[in-house]
């Protein structure tokens, strides 16, 4: 079941996600493996969870950064999901380079595949059906109900995979060439969190949480026990 949070905009939104986030991290004494996603709240959440981390004094150093899902640019470009984190919350709390295991969106989409799979391979730990478990998977979603970059036009290998991340070559939304995790290692995920801001999502959100939904969210939602949704979508 969806659990659904309500704010009156992103920035008490930010603010309630960095929180909670704190909250789980304050009894972690082991790896804790977190999917960062892009978007228009990755920034304010970012700055909220830095911000918060000086002031509160709890610990990211356990914490691994891998993401949901990267654009394929290299890491300095404006579309990069890695260069948000990384100049909103890994340089301002000098997050330790062993720590941060981005997708190599600037190599050929296959070998960055191969290395962002192998990566999470050697963090992570996995499920009873040899899945890759991230601790914490971080996600938005689009007006047509998109969730990282598993998109309502994703081919058949894509909604087929099973491996961690897989390369979509069609995205609607440019740039079309992009590697997302696959629905399997969000269904693994211990815990989902999606943060959703914005005009023109209402549709999206309302038709994902219907039982029969049809959207890429909605097929996350199904195959999950739960899922924390924060909005501010009205």
């Amino acid at each position: 079941m969806p659990q659904l949070k309500t704010f009156k905009d992103d920035a008490a939104l930010a603010h309630a996600a960095a929180a909670d986030w704190f909250e789980l991290l304050r009894n972690n004494t082991g790896p804790h493996l977190a999917a960062l996603s892009g978007g228009g709240i990755a920034k304010p959440f970012f700055a909220a969870v830095a911000e918060m981390a000086r002031a509160s004094g709890v610990s990211m150093q356990n914490v691994h950064f891998f993401w949901a899902d990267e654009r394929c640019v290299p890491p300095d470009d404006s579309e990069s999901n890695f260069r948000v984190a990384d100049e909103n919350l890994f340089r301002p709390l000098r997050i330790a380079a062993d720590k941060i295991h981005r997708i190599k969106g600037e190599l050929p989409p296959q070998a960055a595949v191969a290395e962002a799979n192998a990566e999470l391979r050697r963090i992570a730990s996995r499920d009873a059906a040899g899945i890759p478990v991230f601790d914490l998977a971080f996600l938005g979603i689009g007006p047509d109900g998109h969730i990282a970059s598993l998109m309502p036009n994703a081919k058949s290998e894509v909604l087929q995979s099973r491996e961690p991340y897989v390369h979509v070559d069609n995205s609607p939304k440019p740039p079309p060439n992009r590697i997302t995790v696959t629905y399997p290692v969000l269904a693994a995920a211990r815990q989902v969190w999606t943060l959703i801001t914005g005009q023109g999502k209402t549709d999206a959100l309302r038709e994902s949480l219907r039982p029969d939904g049809k959207t890429p969210f909605a097929r996350v939602l199904q195959s999950r026990e739960e899922t924390r949704i924060y909005s501010d979508v009205q």
